[in-house]
């Protein structure tokens, strides 16, 4: 049975992923067809139901709950640590409003977290593998950044304004700041959902068990970082959560999106309905 198995060109995905990709993990009865795109459009595609299994951002969720369940592994949070809002020159969080913020998609997680944070900012879309240039350059004053930008920014001498994954934690009580999930489409039978759910969760686990070999297949995705770099970025967002969010991770996924309805800024997505 042929699976298309979407998710993000990075590393923590690439390293998630990566006993289904070389092989060594058992696909069961399926052939997945891996599909690498970035995840504004991986959630603008979830919107259409495209794929049969989808990373998609935890705020997308909100849109495509009609066409999706979410499973419990394969998740990313971040626990204390999130997307950064960074700047080229030292500002203080009063002064967003003053200022044009580069974003990575409008239904992403961190727009989301970004808009609980500071409502009414002004913003400007980007690709988020050019969000670091365009602040650097001075094309935008701040910029949102995600995935491996969280772990080089200082490097390009750019400041850190806001960690909306520390944030998140101190107005939730410790809580962690969900941003990704994996989906499987609704309409397949119910027994083939729970099989691919088991062979996700068997990829995740072979990937902890054999950190080495999957961080190195995981190096071809991880945008110059260096071995230890992506080692650590993968270690903030593929660990005991990513095997199942469990309660805390539950309880995390209902407090933002209840939290962002009762904003106004997305439709009611509770109750969770998971695989």
């Amino acid at each position: 049975m042929r699976i298309r198995l979407a998710h993000s060109p990075d590393a923590d995905d690439a390293f998630m992923f990566a006993g289904l990709a070389t092989g060594q993990v058992d696909p069961g009865r399926f052939r997945f067809e891996h599909v690498l795109e970035d995840i504004q459009s991986l959630n603008d595609r979830a919107s259409r139901g495209e794929m049969e299994i989808t990373a998609i951002s935890a705020h997308a969720y909100a849109y495509v709950r009609d066409r999706y369940l979410i499973t419990r592994c394969g998740g990313s949070f971040g626990d204390g640590y999130g997307p950064v809002i960074i700047s080229r020159e030292p500002i203080q969080p009063a002064e967003l409003p003053k200022v044009s913020i580069a974003i990575p998609g409008t239904t992403t997680s961190a727009f989301l977290a970004l808009q609980l944070f500071r409502p009414g900012l002004k913003t400007r879309l980007l690709p988020f593998d050019r969000i670091l240039s365009a602040v650097e350059s001075g094309l935008v004053e701040c910029g949102l950044i995600i995935h491996e930008a969280q772990v080089t920014y200082e490097q390009m001498g750019l400041y850190c304004v806001a960690d909306l994954g520390k944030w998140w934690a101190q107005k939730t009580g410790d809580l962690p700041l969900p941003l990704g999930l994996n989906a499987i489409r609704r309409d397949l039978d119910p027994q083939v959902r729970r099989e691919l759910e088991t062979v996700l969760l068997a990829s995740i686990r072979y990937a902890l068990d054999n950190r080495e070999d999957c961080v190195r297949h995981a190096m071809r995705y991880a945008r110059d970082l260096g071995v230890e770099q992506a080692d650590r970025f993968i270690g903030m967002y593929v660990n005991d959560l990513t095997l199942d969010m469990g309660e805390r991770g539950q309880k995390a996924l209902e407090e933002f999106l209840g939290r962002s309805h009762q904003a106004g800024i997305t439709p009611n997505a509770l109750p969770l309905e998971f695989a």
